[in-house]
């Protein structure tokens, strides 16, 4: 068999920031600064209070930024929190063909690495792109038979991610990447069973962590198996029904799965977006109100009703796996924002009783980004809604204009209106900054964090 994991080190080990073409480098500059929005708007999360209450007794020296919370740890526990946050949301990027969200694992690692080792914000700009092609082409080789069986893809496959952008930045050898790579798979984890849970942004960001544990480790020639990858006993076989090798090793450094980005305008799970894109359409079109809607008929893909089915959402983190809600929100709201999925929204009479009158039907001829809205008026009118690709999707990308008005609307809760300006403009040009670590120091909040509401 093909040695598809020392194949994979040897590209990374290799690869240099100019063989990179510039489009490609912008749209990780893009996917850098969507991630840092949500990470600095998570940290009021209480998801964070209560991981970092948990974990402040046993960490080590202030070595690394915790954003927006004005305080400092060791630079593997400031990965797993700010791992944490960037995903607590379900606001960050996409990779749609995977549903991998690729930058968690990835910048929440480096970024507290570069506040310990000095990094240049283009090797920063390069380890990240490095990294998130790692994670998705694994993603690429497994899905979607690993995701079938329960395995939450970003914390599975974001490890190794999380290990070979640290590992670049380490300077590991082709060996030392190998066992990166390997000390990584052994820690691969995450279930889907954690979803509408705090667990399910603990997985990115233990993927950070413990991505970064395996690259420091191997530096130290901490030695793993050399076919972690394609090992009968390895990741591929063990953690999947089916898997394509070329995947990984096929077009390295000709094609870039950073490119195939995309970012949410709704802060929930993405297959809901459809839905959600539908309904404000009709709202806004039409000028309805809750009481206008006698019911609503969502035609959807199967996996909508597999991943967001829960009809009787109680928490916030719930609600964003529920299309009834989502739906019920957008005619009501016209958004779906991180507001939108507040514990009191979801627990609203208003809300709940329009949710009620939400039903949805899977079909095996919609597409994941596609959604078939019918709506009932109580006046007896029926108003239908196609939405062949949501906003946010690849054929209706989000602007740079729109990605900023969503890192303004995520940070200025928790650094004010100067401070978001000034964290927007270092992270539009990390790839030109001589100290990467630039950022993490500006998205402190050296003030008092704004307290979350309770879960």
């Amino acid at each position: 068999m093909t040695e598809v994991t020392r194949i994979l080190a040897r590209y990374l080990v290799q690869a240099k920031p100019e063989d990179v073409p510039a489009a490609v480098k912008q749209e990780a500059v893009r996917s850098f600064l969507n991630w840092l929005g949500c990470a600095v708007g998570g940290s009021i999360h209480q998801t964070l209070d209560r991981a970092t209450e948990a974990l402040r007794p046993f960490m080590g020296a202030g070595q690394a930024t915790v954003l927006g919370r004005g305080e400092k740890t060791d630079i593997l526990n400031a990965a797993l929190l700010n791992g944490i946050s960037s995903h607590v949301f379900d606001f960050d990027d996409t990779h749609l063909r995977t549903i991998i969200h690729p930058a968690g694992p990835i910048a929440s690692a480096i970024l507290a690495f570069a506040e310990h080792h000095p990094v240049s914000g283009a090797d920063f700009l390069h380890a990240f792109i490095l990294g998130v092609e790692t994670e998705c082409r694994i993603g690429n080789a497994v899905y979607p038979a690993h995701y079938d069986i329960g395995w939450h893809i970003t914390g599975t496959a974001g490890v190794f991610g999380a290990a070979a952008a640290v590992g670049k930045l380490l300077k590991l050898d082709e060996q030392q990447m190998v066992w990166a790579l390997g000390i990584a798979g052994t820690q691969s984890s995450g279930f889907r069973e954690m979803f509408g849970t705090m667990c399910k942004s603990f997985h990115p960001g233990r993927a950070a962590q413990n991505g970064m544990t395996a690259a420091l480790l191997a530096k130290q020639n901490f030695t793993s198996s050399d076919r972690v990858l394609e090992a009968p006993r390895g990741f591929a076989h063990v953690m999947s029904t089916a898997r394509n090798f070329d995947e990984i090793t096929q077009g390295l450094g000709e094609h870039f799965e950073i490119s195939l980005n995309t970012y949410k305008p709704f802060a929930c799970g993405i297959v809901i977006h459809p839905a959600i894109d539908g309904c404000v359409q009709l709202r806004n079109e039409r000028g309805l109100k809750a009481e206008d809607v006698a019911s609503i008929e969502l035609e959807v893909h199967p996996l909508v009703l597999e991943l967001t089915g829960k009809k009787t959402p109680r928490t916030g983190l719930e609600g964003k796996f529920s299309v009834y809600h989502s739906a019920a929100a957008a005619i009501i709201y016209g958004a779906a924002g991180e507001g939108e999925y507040d514990d009191d929204v979801v627990r609203d009479p208003k809300v709940i009783a329009l949710r009620d009158r939400v039903n949805a039907t899977a079909s095996q001829s919609i597409h994941e980004d596609e959604v078939k809205v019918r709506l009932t008026t109580t006046d007896g009118r029926v108003l239908d809604k196609h939405v062949a690709h949501a906003i946010g999707s690849l054929k209706r990308p989000m602007s740079n204009a729109d990605l900023e008005a969503k890192f303004r609307g995520l940070v200025e809760p928790v650094l004010g209106e100067a401070g978001t300006a000034a964290l927007l403009e270092l992270a539009w040009k990390i790839g030109e900054l001589a100290d990467a670590s630039e950022i993490a120091r500006a998205g402190a909040n050296v003030g008092k964090v704004r307290k979350a509401e309770a879960v």
